[in-house]
């Protein structure tokens, strides 16, 4: 599957921002009946999101539904190397969701709970961030 990344942008580049307090959105299961919740403040890159996806998919084989609650939508820019001092900001290299505690990542349904555990734990070491696995 190709990297998540907005299709339309109202600013091409943004500033930093500051990533603090706790969240208010999504913070109860809404899909599934596990899910995997941060208990950190970081930038989550939608190539971390798409190995934690990938590493719950292949640990589920068939069976169970995912849904992913974070979409990477602030763009991180960069300045090629060995370019000097001055001459504006860097061009977008990727995107990223700046998470805080207590957002739901990732929701499962469908499947028996050790194996929801399981499946979330292992795509948790693929992020940045800690987490911890909650159920309904």
């Amino acid at each position: 599957m190709a990297i998540l990344m907005p299709k339309k942008v109202k600013h091409r580049k943004w500033r930093k921002g500051v990533s603090k307090g706790i969240e208010t959105r999504a913070t109860e299961l809404a899909f599934g009946s596990f899910g995997l919740k941060s208990l950190g403040t970081r930038w989550i890159s939608a190539r971390q999101i798409e190995a934690a996806r990938r590493m719950i998919l292949r640990y589920l084989k068939k069976g169970g539904k995912l849904w992913i609650r974070i979409f990477p939508d602030k763009p991180i820019t960069r300045k090629g190397t060995e370019v000097p001092m001055g001459g504006g900001k860097g061009s977008v290299e990727f995107y990223v969701f700046p998470i805080k505690p207590g957002r739901i990542i990732f929701e499962l349904e469908g499947v028996k709970e050790e194996v929801a555990r399981e499946a979330l734990e292992k795509a948790a070491d693929k992020l940045p961030v800690k987490t911890k696995f909650i159920k309904k």
